[in-house]
């Protein structure tokens, strides 16, 4: 079962994202800021991660930047920012999707099964290469 650390500090997303998300079997963390997310990232090593971008304490392109210099795990940014530049900013900075608030519940389950399928497909490729070494 993969895990999903879902960072939201609006408690309503935050529960319908995690509700979904356990409804299509998968373990579901939640923080409510910047530097749990952080930590639980570090401590817990979800498979994936779903940021929202503005954040207290420490936002969301900044946890992206930290977990950016010390892991690979895929961020999909799920923000009310609709902007372009801001959707461009968000994926410069290392996140593998980005979906703007108002969202489909179904559709962020989908997302997520998808670069969790990216990523599985990503790290047998590296094994494969690195067992032929």
């Amino acid at each position: 079962m993969s895990t999903v650390l879902v960072v939201d500090d609006e408690p309503q997303i935050a529960r319908i994202a995690q509700d979904y998300l356990r409804h299509a079997g998968f373990e579901v963390l939640v923080a409510r800021d910047g530097p749990s997310a952080v930590s639980l990232a570090r401590t817990r090593a979800p498979d994936l991660i779903v940021l929202d971008l503005a954040l207290p304490g420490l936002d969301g392109l900044d946890v992206t930047r930290t977990l950016r210099r010390e892991s690979n795990v895929p961020i999909i940014m799920l923000t009310a920012r609709v902007e372009e530049s801001d959707r461009l900013l968000g994926l410069d900075v290392g996140a593998d999707d980005y979906i703007t608030k108002p969202f489909s519940p179904r559709e962020l389950v989908a997302r997520v099964r998808a670069v969790l399928r990216r990523a599985d497909t990503r790290a047998a490729s590296g094994d494969l290469v690195r067992l032929a070494d």
